[in-house]
């Protein structure tokens, strides 16, 4: 059983960066792909970018790309989303999750199967 818990949310400007971070626990990290979703309110949980097992390969929604960075720290245990160039459309609360079936980057919320309990993001216009 795998304990996600992330960090690194709050309010930013337009323009502005952040960090996100998930520390995971209770299982062996590096066989899980981990992912970053979001959800914003009245809306449903959408894929952010999801990373392999070992960093190599990373995928990206298209809303994200080229403005956020996903990377991982094995040693640490460790997930980061490095979120660059805000928008107010990014508002969301992000959650971070893992995926068993490490051989695959899963871009849906249901192939996840652990999940943190979420960090608000708010970008401000």
């Amino acid at each position: 059983q795998v304990q996600l818990v992330e960090s690194g949310g709050g309010l930013v400007q337009t323009g502005g960066s952040l960090r996100l971070s998930c520390a995971a626990s209770g299982g062996p990290f590096y066989d899980y792909t981990m992912g970053w979703f979001r959800q914003a309110p009245g809306k449903e949980r959408e894929f952010v970018a999801a990373i392999s097992w070992n960093g190599g390969k990373s995928y990206y929604a298209d809303s994200v790309k080229g403005r956020f960075t996903i990377s991982r720290d094995n040693a640490k245990n460790t997930v980061l989303l490095q979120m660059n160039s805000l928008k107010p459309e990014d508002t969301a609360v992000y959650y971070c999750a893992a995926d068993r079936e490490y051989y695959r980057l899963a871009t849906v919320a249901p192939e996840y199967d652990y999940w943190g309990q979420g960090t608000q993001v708010t970008v401000s216009s």
